[in-house]
Order: structure tokens, then sequence, then C-alpha cells
């Protein structure tokens, strides 16, 4: 069984700093690409930003600059670092991960979300 476990989020200032981490837990054989969703309060879910297993990365325009993707492979966890926050930024935010299994299936699974809002 594979779960993703976000940790982080919370009340911010605008202009203020804010990290989330998603760590992939149970039995697999690797994780592929990890990436970062949001859903903002009346809107569909959109894509923020995406890291290969080689650190290539791609961000949305909207946050390009101001937010960076990272990745650390032993502890099979993702982060997303938030700089220069904007209160369009508030949102529920969600990892995602390919996560393949012992039968070298690739599965995509998605984390529970945490809530992330940007106000003075």
């Amino acid at each position: 069984q594979v779960d993703l476990v976000q940790t982080g989020g919370g009340l911010v200032q605008p202009g203020g700093s804010l990290r989330l981490s998603c760590a992939v837990t149970g039995s697999f054989f690797s994780v592929n690409a990890m990436a970062w969703y949001r859903q903002r309060p009346g809107n569909e879910r959109e894509f923020v930003a995406t890291i290969t297993p080689t650190g290539g990365t791609k961000y949305a325009d909207s946050v390009k600059g101001r937010f960076i993707i990272s990745r650390d492979d032993p502890k099979n966890t993702v982060y997303l670092e938030m700089d220069s926050v904007k209160p369009e930024d508030t949102a529920v935010y969600y990892c995602n991960a390919r996560v393949i299994d012992r039968m070298s299936f690739d599965y995509l699974h998605w984390g529970r979300g945490t809530q992330v809002t940007v106000s003075s």
C-alpha cells in the first residue's frame, strides 16, 4: 500500500514564505516523476510544478521565479518552496507521484491535500 503524506501549509502573510513536503511511504520499487497541483476556491485543480527523477523541472507561469520544486530521493520526498507568496496562491495544494511497484507497474498516486492561505 502506497501513501503520500503531506506536511506544511497553513497561514502566511503576503510576501512571505512557506515550504510544503510530501513523502511517499509504503512498499514500492522506485518513484518516478513527482509534482504539485493546487485547487483555488471555485476553480479546477491546476498544475503548479513537476520534477523528474533526474532533477528536470517545469513550472506554471503563475509561480515561475517564486516557487521551487525539489526532491530528496533517499527520503522519497518532494518539496515545494513557496516564496513571495500572493493572495492568489491561496489554495489546497496536492502532491502526486508516479510510483513503480515491485511488479514494475507504474501508478499515479495523490496526496490528500494541504491548505495554504495567504492573508494579512
